[in-house]
């Protein structure tokens, strides 16, 4: 069952808020089986309006509008959809009680503008919401002999929107319409491209049933692979995805770290937890990006002892003890000091483990022995250090990232044995 969604917004089209709500409220209709076929962002004006209305229903019978319905003179959605449904705006009562209700609650009086929120289209539907003075506007039309076209007016403030959606606006569709089961299954990977991963699985891809699609959901550092299964039956689709999920874990079980929302730091803070162990770091090039990732985990300080960011040789040498020696013979982008970091790290945290970073992060200061994007990594665990150099590329955020996911992929090896 297709559906198009419109978001209206000139701060939308001029980059000034991100268009968030296209996103999660695709994700919510494709989990509730509606596919959806196409996202139109357009102007807070009329004649643009009026177009992509008229369009989005040559191609779908179900029309997502979001944004354009608020109080202020620029907001003209409602007067627009009573022109493109020729109807007219009338006052609802119910609606202004739940306007007055809520300035109520805020300790103000309802202005004039606020007042009109509760005039809406004589002809649709009305959508409560819990949240805000807007109500969601449910209009049908019919389709010239091929059914009708459902189209839903809704508020552009996220937190308004989703609960519209989820309370009424998709329970509702899912009343009018019949929709397959759809099963999604994401598998998290690390310490593989994406174009080596498909060589690695295409067998495997290719043997998919065709109930089963596979959509490769790269990152910096990590590529997702994305299982999507459709059938009218639920737990015939939830038994055929899991059963292909179980053949790619014996594909692959090395790049494998998590499922569906894991992340990495997730995922490493669990098994330090698991074994009542402790983890340190002595981060340069990644700046505290590794200790921002453990520690945005709620309780990580159970596991977690802290992070030296010795970023200048002086720091290397004065908080982490490295010699100066090491430094001047074999640079702070090396072997020598990156495993001298890590286990100075364990010891004065007086942790079980320690991560230790240290590399060239550009755009500038590479060399021609080091690149920009050389980074060396290393792991103090209790019984020896363990390091690898990577080279990234020549992106700085990029880098950071994939060192610090590098760094806590090349952790999770270890404490998992």
């Amino acid at each position: 069952m297709n559906v198009e969604i419109i978001n209206i917004g000139d701060e939308l089209l001029i980059g000034q808020v991100v268009n968030t709500n296209a996103a999660w409220m695709a994700e919510q209709l494709s989990l509730s089986g509606f596919s959806v076929i196409q996202v139109s962002v357009i102007k807070d004006e009329r004649a643009h309006i009026l177009n992509a209305l008229a369009e989005a229903e040559k191609r779908a019978p179900i029309v997502l509008v979001s944004g354009g319905i608020g109080p202020t003179l620029d907001d003209i959605t409602k007067q627009t959809l009573c022109e493109y449904f020729n109807t007219s705006l009338v006052f609802s009562e119910d609606a202004y009680h739940d306007v007055e209700a809520i300035f109520a609650r805020r300790g103000y009086k309802v202005t004039e503008l606020n007042r009109q929120q509760a005039e809406l289209p004589e002809s649709c539907t009305e959508i409560p919401n819990k949240l805000g003075t807007a109500r969601g506007m449910w209009f049908e039309k019919e389709r010239h002999g091929e059914g009708k076209t459902i189209f839903v007016s809704m508020p552009g403030v996220p937190f308004e929107m989703k609960a519209m959606m989820t309370d009424s606006v998709i329970p509702a569709l899912k009343e009018t319409f019949s929709t397959p089961f759809i099963y999604h299954k994401t598998i998290l990977t690390q310490g593989v491209g994406e174009s080596f991963l498909a060589a690695q699985i295409e067998e495997w891809e290719k043997a998919l049933p065709p109930s089963i699609k596979l959509a490769y959901l790269p990152q910096p550092g990590i590529v997702r692979l994305r299982l999507t299964g459709t059938a009218p039956n639920e737990q015939l689709i939830r038994n055929e995805v899991d059963a292909e999920v179980a053949r790619l874990y014996q594909l692959i079980p090395e790049y494998i770290f998590g499922e569906d929302e894991d992340t990495l730091e997730l995922v490493v803070g669990e098994i330090l937890r698991k074994k009542g162990a402790t983890l340190a770091a002595a981060e340069s090039c990644t700046g505290g990006y590794i200790a921002h990732l453990i520690t945005s985990i709620p309780g990580s300080s159970d596991y977690f002892k802290g992070s030296i960011v010795a970023y200048s040789n002086e720091a290397k040498i004065n908080l982490l003890n490295i010699t100066e020696e090491s430094i001047l013979n074999y640079g702070a982008v090396s072997k020598q000091v990156v495993e001298q970091m890590a286990a100075s790290a364990r010891i004065k945290f007086y942790s079980h483990f320690a991560i230790a970073t240290s590399g060239i992060a550009g755009p500038t200061g590479g060399t021609e022995t080091k690149p920009v994007g050389t980074v060396w990594i290393a792991i103090a665990t209790p019984d020896e250090v363990l390091s690898q150099r990577f080279l990234f590329g020549d992106s700085r955020e990029r880098n950071i990232r994939r060192a610090a996911l590098q760094a806590l992929a090349m952790l999770r090896k270890e404490i998992a044995r």
